[in-house]
């Protein structure tokens, strides 16, 4: 255990100990049943004599912190109790530097992430992305012993710290390429996942109190991180067609913004996407204005009807467009893999950002990922989840029909995610939301996609790709029942 001991300190260090044990105890970090060192044991990691941790551990042991049990060792005990910690608090007051930090104005860090639900084997859940049904847990982790069986020891160093992979920037490439956006090696940024590749946009681009102008809805997280940023943030609604274009000029006169955050495919959590005269309309007024566009194509592949819609990056002339990607929807969200997309002298910027962030994505997961992703593997992969997940949002859509008919009103999305429901009549998601949670469903509530709010309250978003269609049903069934609770 490493215990600062301080032998000028006129404290005994026997109470120095003390001290040390009790706060980790009260404060958790030594947790219920966990067994001390013996006296014998810890006298020698600290130097010290048997008989000053003998006196410490009684000392801990008369306030009920401890307990021994003779022939297996010394506990932590079931003293640790809330206001026990809360007068450990008292006593030592947090420094004056954290104390301004209380005092100051800073976002709440879930104001934009709902709380999560109590999970149990009986909840039915319409949050999350994927399900873990469909992951190819098998084939990556071939791939991460096939990396580590070629690899060895250079499957963990540092590799490539500037832009990542070079194989794996070539695969994407690739990737890209069989679905018309053009994009080389060198023009690609590896990220750990898509929500590091918009931070580094907003600190290469923005400072705070910038403009940045988004939709209305718009991915939660966003509005958290523009929050944090401390950026002003400006919107245009979205629409069946995606985010209201038409508008766009006047907001660009009046608040002068330095960036276009837009999700044009399948938008989160709207479902929407941006049609292709608004998408031709949004470049040529960011070209007019020299405003640069950051296109979050997260779920773009996810497409099940309907034609497919040219990415922004494809009818950029000039480098206006930086492009965001993740693998992780696609794959599994826990490999945190993304890139972004960008050329001329803001990649560099970009690049210099990320390695003075977090020096690199890690390189064996970027390995593994190169191992797994070839352009047949991934459309094979993409060809399966797409039907999966369009049978999936048919249910969905049945679901809905038969059990809430005219109390949701909702347009159905061509591909993605998520449904983008609005509740009929002066009900509250969230309110809802608590109802919903005892009958043993849940879902994200529409006040987190909202810079204001209450702008939400009639809105409700739900997953329908991480559920098997009997759960959609029953889950369905089981919200039709919560909303019956509000006539």
């Amino acid at each position: 255990m490493r215990i600062p001991l301080d032998s000028s300190d006129p404290l005994p260090l026997y109470r120095q100990v003390v001290n040390h044990l009790r706060t980790a105890i009260l404060s958790g970090s030594l947790p219920e049943g966990t067994q001390l060192p013996s006296t014998r044991q810890l006298a020698g990691e600290l130097n010290l004599s048997r008989i000053t941790i003998k006196n410490a551990y009684d000392v801990l042991s008369g306030e009920g912190l401890i307990s021994g049990r003779e022939g297996s060792g010394t506990y932590v005990s079931r003293y640790t109790t809330a206001n026990a910690r809360r007068q450990v608090d008292e006593k030592q007051p947090w420094p004056l530097w954290q104390q301004e930090l209380a005092l100051n104005e800073a976002p709440a860090p879930d104001r934009f992430l709902p709380a999560r639900a109590k999970v149990s084997e009986e909840l039915i859940s319409f949050s999350g992305v994927g399900s873990p049904t469909y992951y190819p847990v098998q084939d990556v982790y071939k791939a991460l012993q096939t990396v580590i069986r070629r690899e060895r020891a250079g499957a963990f160093e540092y590799g490539d710290l500037r832009q990542g992979y070079l194989p794996l920037r070539q695969t994407i490439s690739h990737v890209l390429g069989s679905q018309c956006i053009s994009a080389g090696p060198e023009e690609i940024l590896i990220t750990s996942g898509s929500q590091q590749a918009l931070a580094l946009v907003c600190q290469a681009l923005l400072k705070a109190g910038d403009t940045i102008l988004v939709e209305s809805p718009t991915y939660n997280l966003a509005l958290e991180l523009f929050e944090a940023l401390h950026l002003k943030i400006i919107s245009l609604p979205v629409d069946a067609n995606g985010m209201q274009v038409e508008a766009l000029e006047e907001m660009l006169q009046k608040h002068h913004p330095r960036l276009i955050y837009t999700i044009p495919n399948f938008q989160n959590p709207s479902g929407m996407s941006l049609s292709e005269p608004r998408r031709r309309q949004m470049i040529s007024l960011a070209e007019r204005y020299n405003v640069p566009i950051l296109e979050d194509d997260f779920a773009g592949d996810l497409r099940y009807e309907g034609r497919v819609l040219p990415a922004l990056k494809t009818l950029d002339p000039c480098g206006l467009v930086i492009y965001i990607g993740t693998f992780s929807k696609m794959l599994m969200p826990g490999l945190r893999l993304g890139f972004l997309i960008a050329g001329g002298p803001v990649l560099p910027l970009l690049i210099q950002y990320k390695r003075v962030n977090d020096l690199t994505t890690s390189p064996l997961i970027q390995r593994a990922v190169c191992e797994y992703v070839t352009v047949g593997s991934y459309q094979v992969h993409l060809r399966r989840s797409c039907r999966l997940y369009l049978k999936q949002r048919n249910t969905l859509l049945q679901a809905l029909d038969q059990e809430l008919g005219e109390r949701v009103d909702f347009n159905i999305p061509q591909g993605g995610l998520f449904l983008w429901l609005k509740l009929a009549g002066n009900i509250s998601s969230t309110s809802l939301r608590e109802q919903a949670i005892r009958e043993g469903v849940d879902f994200t509530p529409g006040q987190h996609f909202f810079i204001q709010a209450q702008d939400g309250n009639a809105y409700l978003r739900l997953n329908f790709a991480s559920l098997s269609p009997p759960a959609i049903l029953a889950g369905i069934q089981r919200l039709a029942k919560s909303l019956d609770r509000f006539k």
